[in-house]
């Protein structure tokens, strides 16, 4: 058999190999005769062994796997479908009781049901049992990565409920979630195989009834600007025969991609309203989309390409030391300048250097790659020493450490023997900010609740970064906490205790893992008993009073459902601290008051402020009145009804003072009576205002209209409602000319 029968692979590049596809015949009483393994009503493939031999380049050519395996997978559901005799996956027990509780929810019955039905409670049950497992593992809706993807499953689920006629929580609460009590349903299926889904049950539930509550808030947008679009496209037809109103792709595709409307619901509405949509335009509009995606996805690669991958093919893991010791010897196995590997490099070159063994911790679990020096001894005639210094570690293909810098003196050559060198105070930063996350996690879970999770992390020479799911940001009184609850525990100089065990062990004693980290059969358990047990390969102080102190610098949410702490630990705690407290003392001289009075003389101070601010905004009031009061007696007489118009420059009145004087205007003047007035209250800033009065408004100007007409002149735009407007624009120059406008088209208006 060939390629397209008989091979797998992963992409356009990357591992790949021939496979054996394994096939359960449904319907054997069929015969064999014209047999087609594509018809999936008959056959179901169940099994595939792969047999990973090569790695296609992106040349296309096949080149041997230096390590070769066999990729095996079987479908769960599949053998559950041809164990329990039905025609497809969802309507096995892994799935089927999901579906009848939506159905129930919305009133209807999967057995009888017509194609769409179905395929609606398909869509729920899939994806609901997708969505309650992520968000026990710790994904959280956002719009960034694999949160993104589950907010885009919730919202199908919510679509797709509506669409099955599930109005509110489906038992009669018009206002509440229905999503809450399906995943119940998930729950209930998988307590017996993940555990974890029973004890993240409350946070599951939160987080899909928020989350839902806050999509039908954007689909109820949705609907109203529908209705717009709707109203809009009935109001273009001109009445003859040729001319139908219809629904632009465009703004279709707008209603579906940033709205999550979905087209089904926007065909049936206008549908009700004769109105017809262009599906061609917005089937165009998603192929551009589509094409996006597309182009992203087909940057990625699974293979190193060209030198440095056959480089890194030649050389052996590193075997790292830095958990006993900052210093030692080692060999340079591979020396890389711009990428190309080369034998020597001289002063000034930078590098990338493979070491057989080091000292230096590589970039991982969010701590950054160690700094500091290599040290190459000279030899015969030239017996000076060279220096490469070290700004960054990184791994690749597993656990070869590639240690970046420059060559600060002399020349290095591949195969030198070094002395390594880490930054002893800069590991000692990274060091105790990476312990004190464990116990800020520690902390935030007493705090806040277990199901409070790691989210991501950066841990630094000077400061720590943690994120973490919370739906709400934490107040004053939880932060104080959590950092009291810190500090007392490094008041205790608990010694850290580390250790190897299986992956199955660790688990067991409570270890936490952290979402998306991969492990191997044996970890690295760090643990401050009684208060922290984590999987981790990071560097660690060894008795948590080295901490010194913890300080919680900021509190933030940078995602729905996901909340960022900032901190310092250590001896950035102890500057952080120093500068606040000169700070302070800076205040306390300024001021003449006590540090404790800070607080009290700043509100005094904002307190002046207001009101110096309050009498400054009475006095312009006062001078615009006046001003308005003096160009009263200037109005004009236009028309038959004998309408007074005034348009003026005002000077440099600014837009709140402008308005005082239209206003008072109003009431100088008899109705019939329009008002324009601009000004130019700063630098490359033009104000305008229009008041109108009920007899003006009838003779069918509007004063938003006929305002964001004139301050197009001076390159800006505006509105308001049809008796009083603001605009503004960018252009002083243009402010006479646009006035002159103003006046002439109220005239011409008003003559008749």
């Amino acid at each position: 058999m060939g390629e397209e029968d008989n091979f797998w692979s992963s992409g356009p590049t990357g591992p790949c190999g021939p496979c054996s596809e394994l096939y359960y015949d449904l319907h054997p009483e069929r015969g064999y005769a014209g047999a087609d393994l594509g018809d999936d009503t008959r056959f179901i493939e169940f099994y595939n062994l792969v047999f990973m031999q090569y790695n296609r380049k992106d040349d296309g050519t096949l080149e041997i796997l230096q390590n070769r395996n066999i990729d095996t997978g079987m479908g769960l559901e599949r053998m559950a479908q041809i164990l329990q005799k039905v025609p497809n996956n969802y309507e096995t027990d892994l799935l089927y009781p999901i579906m009848e509780c939506a159905a129930e929810l919305a009133g209807v019955k999967y057995v009888g049901a017509d194609h769409r039905t179905k395929l609606h409670l398909k869509v729920i049950g899939d994806h609901m049992r997708a969505i309650v497992y992520l968000i026990s593992d710790g994904v959280t809706p956002s719009n960034i990565g694999r949160g993104y993807v589950v907010r885009r499953l919730i919202r199908r689920v919510v679509r797709t409920g509506r669409l099955l006629g599930i109005k509110g929580d489906g038992r009669g609460d018009a206002e509440g979630a229905f999503l809450p009590i399906i995943a119940r349903t998930v729950i209930n299926l998988g307590t017996n195989i993940d555990p974890d889904i029973k004890r993240n049950s409350v946070r599951i539930l939160e987080e899909l009834r928020r989350e839902e509550l806050r999509f039908v808030q954007t689909l109820e947008r949705g609907e109203k600007l529908l209705d717009q679009l709707i109203c809009e496209a009935l109001a273009s037809v001109d009445g003859t025969e040729n001319c139908k109103p219809i629904l632009s792709g465009k703004d279709v595709f707008i209603l579906y991609d940033t709205y999550g409307f979905p087209v089904e619901i926007t065909k049936e509405v206008a549908e009700e309203k004769s109105v017809t949509v262009d599906f061609q335009e917005f089937e165009a509009e998603m192929e551009i989309q589509r094409q996006k995606s597309q182009a992203a996805h087909n940057v990625v690669k699974l293979s190193v390409g060209g030198a440095v991958s056959e480089f890194l093919s030649t050389v052996s893991e590193t075997e790292f030391l830095g958990y006993d010791t900052l210093q030692c010897s080692a060999s340079i196995m591979g020396l890389l300048v711009n990428e190309i590997p080369v034998t020597e490099a001289s002063k000034g070159d930078e590098v990338e250097l493979v070491l057989d063994r080091t000292s230096f911790y590589a970039e991982s679990g969010g701590q950054i790659g160690d700094h500091g020096l290599l040290f190459v001894q000279g030899s015969g005639e030239n017996m000076r020493q060279s220096i490469i210094e070290i700004k960054d570690v990184q791994k690749s293909q597993g656990s070869v450490f590639i240690h970046k810098g420059f060559v600060k003196e002399g020349t290095v050559k591949a195969g030198n023997e070094v002395n390594a060198a880490v930054d002893a105070m800069l590991r000692q930063g990274a060091k105790v900010h990476h312990t004190a996350t464990h116990l800020l996690q520690s902390a935030l879970k007493k705090v806040l609740g277990n199901e409070t999770s790691q989210a991501g992390s950066l841990v630094a020479f000077d400061r720590l970064r943690f994120d973490f799911n919370f739906h709400r940001p934490m107040s004053e009184h939880e932060i104080t906490e959590v950092e009291s609850l810190i500090n007392a525990w490094i008041g205790d100089a608990a010694p850290l205790k580390s250790q190897i065990m299986p992956l199955s062990d660790a688990k067991d004693a409570g270890a936490i893992a952290m979402f998306g980290e991969k492990y191997g059969d044996e970890v690295r358990v760090v643990e401050v008993p009684g208060i922290s047990m984590e999987l981790c390969g990071g560097t660690h102080v060894s008795n948590i009073a080295e901490i010194r102190g913890f300080k919680i610098i900021s509190e933030q949410g940078i995602a729905s459902g996901i909340r960022r702490i900032d901190a310092v630990a250590g001896e950035a705690f102890i500057n952080y601290t120093n500068s606040r407290d000169s700070i302070v003392k800076q205040l306390c001289s300024t001021f003449k008051v006590k540090g404790e009075d800070i607080p009290t003389r700043v509100d005094n101070l904002l307190e002046e402020l207001r009101t110096v601010r309050n009498e400054v905004t009475a006095l312009r009031a006062k001078i615009a009145t006046i001003k308005a009061s003096a160009i009263a007696d200037t109005a004009s007489v236009v028309g038959t009804a004998k309408a007074r118009v005034v348009v003026a420059n005002m000077d440099d009145l600014d837009a709140e003072s402008l308005k005082v004087a239209a206003e008072h205007l109003l009431t100088l003047l008899d109705d019939p009576a329009a008002i324009v007035l601009g000004s130019c209250p700063g630098d490359a800033k033009v104000s305008f205002v229009a008041a109108f009065s009920p007899k003006i408004i009838e003779s069918g100007l509007q004063a938003g209209k006929f305002v964001g007409t004139v301050a197009r002149l001076c390159g800006g735009g505006g509105g308001g409602r049809p008796n009083f407007a603001q605009a503004g624009g960018r252009k002083p120059e243009k402010l006479i000319d646009a006035l002159e406008k103003a006046r002439a088209d109220l005239e011409a208006s008003l003559s008749t």
